[in-house]
């Protein structure tokens, strides 16, 4: 047997484990900022669908955010980890998050023949809010998912496996008063994951999983993440991201892997080989 033809036993061995599969993928970090990075991920999920795998996506864009206040010259602090959010503030993290960032991603999709199309939370209420604090002005946290129309886009993949429509999610909630509200985009990957009862949620960051001094840790158990917090070694925005790890474990996901987008192909390498990359956290 020739090492190709090897090769292409494996790959199809894992396609026959993860045909009909669910995934929500969330994407952060500086790959949103990098053209190149978004090809590779794209041509990764262009495979993903090819495979008979459901996806759904999230993302942030944290850094088209700062850059869009600089240049509004609008000034903003944190609290408890998130940012203040003014309503003017809200105007523009608005159009940046759903307009420019959802935008970019879904043309870069459709380039590559993938079908997609962009949604925020605020689109028929899937992500229906209430203000989160005072303090955090129009930051929301989300109280239900409507999704009803997000199952629909997945049943439609997983009817066509090379076909249907990959809803791509930008993190801006809204509340019963129709007011937008700025959402953690984690927390909104967590919880669309959560309503949705996908197979595996993805988050894919800068950082390669969750480190524990130097050392990567290839697996988590819920335990492990609580030990983790306690002892003050996840903080900053993994401690946010860890936080809705647990409760997404917590609520039933049951397969949910941190990877480092930096890495060419990190998709195809977690889900298609042995090769073990990232932190693989689960109860």
């Amino acid at each position: 047997m020739t090492p190709q033809t090897q090769t292409l036993l494996e790959a199809l061995k894992y396609v026959e484990k993860f045909y009909g599969r669910t995934m929500l993928i969330k994407l952060g970090g500086s790959i949103l900022d990098c053209p190149e990075r978004m090809k590779i991920l794209c041509e990764d999920l262009k495979c993903l669908r090819a495979a008979g795998i459901a996806l759904v996506i999230v993302h942030g864009g944290s850094k088209a955010i700062e850059q869009a206040l600089n240049a509004y010259q609008l000034t903003w602090e944190f609290h408890q980890g998130q940012r203040v959010t003014t309503p003017d503030m809200m105007t523009v993290i608005e159009m940046v998050l759903s307009g420019q960032v959802n935008k970019q991603l879904v043309r870069q999709l459709n380039q590559l023949d993938v079908n997609a199309m962009g949604f925020s939370g605020v689109d028929n209420r899937l992500l229906l809010c209430e203000q989160a604090s005072e303090q955090l002005g129009l930051v929301g946290a989300i109280k239900q998912v409507n999704t009803q129309w997000i199952r629909s886009f997945l049943d439609n993949q997983l009817a066509n496996p090379h076909g249907g429509m990959i809803p791509v999610i930008s993190p801006v909630g809204v509340d019963a008063d129709g007011q937008s509200l700025n959402v953690n985009a984690d927390w909104a990957a967590s919880e669309i994951a959560t309503a949705l009862g996908v197979d595996k949620l993805v988050y894919l960051t800068d950082q390669e999983g969750i480190y524990h001094g130097d050392k990567l840790l290839s697996e988590c158990s819920s335990s492990k993440l609580h030990s983790l917090i306690d002892a003050n070694i996840v903080q900053g925005g993994m401690l946010t991201k860890v936080k809705t790890i647990l409760d997404a474990i917590n609520q039933g996901i049951q397969q949910i892997h941190i990877l480092g987008a930096k890495r060419d192909h990190v998709l195809i390498d977690e889900i298609f080989t042995d090769a073990g990359v990232g932190t693989l956290c689960f109860k």
